[in-house]
């Protein structure tokens, strides 16, 4: 009894820190009255980002950042919560945030396969962009980084420890000999510079 209190207490505390870091990441634009299919998750708007644009060192922080925030977020739930028993996935539901973030802030993240088999075809590096984060990333770089077509892109790597290896890379019964990554893309509008 105990420990579920700690575990809610720990996830409500990270929870909150994600919060707060993403408001200072986003801005925040509307209310839940204003959401589509009335606060129900909705896929990105695609009206104008007009408003949403910054500048190129702008984007590089926030992304930055963000990235640190999704990760940390990531490990914390998976060390905490996914014990493989019918748990939700913690990568499937940081893809809930990812969808509320881009709703709100026109900011876009997704998972991309690096060196292991996809977890979905939705995993699978679409892009020209992504298709060479993936390889980079596989390389052994920390971060991939574009900007082009008013969209600053930035894909930084997921190491996947012991744990993540049984589901993303089968069962190998022992380490693999090179490390394995996912990665974290994510994109932003920019003004032109």
């Amino acid at each position: 009894m105990a420990e579920s209190k700690v575990r809610r207490y720990a996830a409500g505390g990270a929870l909150g820190m994600l919060c707060v870091a993403l408001v200072l990441c986003a801005e925040l634009s509307g209310d839940e009255s204003n959401r589509p299919n009335g606060g129900e998750k909705a896929e990105p708007a695609k009206e104008s980002d007009a408003e949403h644009r910054v500048s190129v060192a702008v984007a590089r922080d926030r992304a930055k950042l963000m990235h640190q925030i999704y990760a940390s977020t990531l490990r914390v739930m998976h060390q905490r919560y996914f014990h493989g028993d019918n748990a939700p996935v913690p990568a499937r539901a940081m893809e809930d945030v990812f969808s509320e973030i881009a709703w709100r802030s026109k900011v876009e993240a997704r998972w991309i396969s690096a060196n292991v088999q996809p977890m979905g075809v939705n995993h699978e590096p679409r892009s020209e962009f992504e298709k060479r984060a993936a390889k980079e990333i596989s390389a052994g770089k920390d971060e991939y980084e574009s900007v082009e077509k008013g969209y600053y892109r930035r894909a930084g790597a997921i190491p996947l420890g012991a744990g993540c290896i049984g589901c993303h890379a089968g069962f190998l019964g022992m380490a693999p000999k090179t490390p394995r990554y996912a990665g974290l893309v994510i994109s932003m509008p920019v003004n032109d510079e």
